[in-house]
């Protein structure tokens, strides 16, 4: 047997007498390593420092006062409308990162260096992703800055940490599925071009900018299941009013469902790959 196809079995066996208590000793050492990374890189941050701002500011003074006006108010009422809405993205953009940022890694031998460590091969990931969640809250942040110098009017501040906290919860589970394209794709241009085919319909095909209403019937059919409408609509009912429960267990069962396939999934290509 050869050292390459060895070593992913050595790994098994290894991950297996690493106790619960190890594990997240060696995620938080994991992700003071990344956060340390960022501090040497601060070019890594402009995703999340700049997308809000960009999209923010795009979305209200192009798209504001026409949309606004098929929702009863002009532009105000379409700021009410696409901020709640813009949260429901930060997850999913980040979620993008997290994979191009796991290929770059395994291209420049930084996993090759972890896998013959020993350490949980789990606790690679879940670093990954609680250093994710944080690029994630920043831009949040400054989303909810942003929106309020633009006329955002927060009411409910409980609804608001709600909502935050929905979407860091599908933003995890997303994830799980761009680290394992992150360790199945060739490189970071690869995950990238994936990313873009995936999330497009996604976000364009949701009540993310604009309401279903206007929307053909085929395509309205598509935003109903779509997980994204439901993200983008509870957010707003939690932070603006508006029915929310039905969405919000929407939410929840694709990002139990979503993690609970993907991340058994994303484990196992880390171990194995070659």
């Amino acid at each position: 047997m050869s050292a390459a196809t060895a070593a992913p079995a050595a790994g098994v066996r290894t991950d297996a007498r690493i106790s619960p208590r190890a594990h997240l000793r060696h995620t938080g050492a994991l992700v003071r390593r990344n956060l340390l990374w960022i501090r040497q890189d601060p070019e890594s941050m402009f995703d999340a420092v700049l997308f809000p701002v960009v999209f923010t500011l795009l979305f209200v003074y192009v798209f504001g006062g026409s949309i606004g006006q098929s929702l009863g108010g002009g532009q105000d009422a379409y700021v009410q409308y696409i901020v709640p809405g813009l949260m429901a993205m930060m997850g999913m953009n980040m979620a993008q990162g997290v994979g191009t940022g796991f290929n770059q890694d395994f291209n420049t031998g930084v996993m090759d260096r972890f896998r013959s460590l020993p350490i949980g091969r789990g606790s690679v990931l879940f670093a990954k992703i609680s250093v994710e969640m944080v690029r994630m809250l920043i831009a949040t942040v400054i989303l909810m800055v942003v929106g309020v110098l633009v006329g955002f009017d927060i009411t409910d501040w409980p609804g608001l940490f709600a909502a935050v906290g929905l979407s860091a919860v599908f933003g995890s589970a997303l994830m799980w599925v761009f680290l394992t394209l992150g360790v199945v794709m060739k490189n970071a241009q690869s995950v990238q071009a994936m990313g873009f085919l995936v999330l497009m319909p996604l976000q364009f095909g949701s009540s993310i900018f604009a309401p279903p209403q206007s929307m053909p019937g085929w395509l309205q059919n598509f935003t109903e299941y779509n997980p994204l409408s439901a993200l983008a609509d509870s957010a707003r009912g939690l932070m603006v009013g508006g029915p929310v429960a039905h969405d919000l267990w929407m939410v929840l069962a694709w990002s139990v469902g979503i993690t609970a396939v993907m991340a058994p999934v994303a484990i196992h290509k880390f171990r194995t790959k070659t």
